[in-house]
């Protein structure tokens, strides 16, 4: 099985994803999917739906190179045409982690800056709680 594949079954387990139309679209109304992964062999509509769920946010949506049945055994199911991770650095490593083209080259970019940006958050929340153990005073 392949390393993308690893990635999904491991949000999947850790409850960082969404599987099937109506819990992806879900997510993504709410904001929540940084990447909508569609199967190979989804229907025409299923991509376009998935599009339309990403339309005017920077979520990203990508083409699976795997078809429903390979997707959906990575995961436990039978089959499974679209789905949607909820963790910025686990869609940035399952993006990273696919065959790389010129047509995921946008989504890898928007992750990466979106997953630098969490990890400067974090760090400063960090920092924050640190300073605020210390004692120290936020100075005017």
């Amino acid at each position: 099985m392949d390393k993308a594949l690893n990635y999904l079954a491991l949000a999947r387990k850790a409850g960082l994803a969404e599987l099937g139309e109506e819990p992806v679209g879900g997510a993504a109304r709410a904001g929540k999917a940084y990447v909508i992964l569609v199967a190979s062999d989804a229907s025409d509509h299923t991509w376009r739906r998935a599009k339309s769920f990403a339309a005017g946010t920077e979520q990203q949506c990508v083409r699976l190179p795997w078809t429903k049945d390979e997707v959906g055994a990575a995961i436990g199911r039978d089959a499974l045409a679209i789905g949607a991770i909820t963790d910025v650095s686990l869609a940035l490593a399952l993006v990273q982690a696919l065959p790389q083209n010129e047509s995921n080259q946008p989504a890898l970019e928007v992750l990466t800056q979106k997953a630098e940006k969490a990890k400067k958050r974090q760090q400063e929340a960090k920092a924050h709680q640190r300073n605020l153990r210390r004692g120290k005073k936020h100075v005017k």
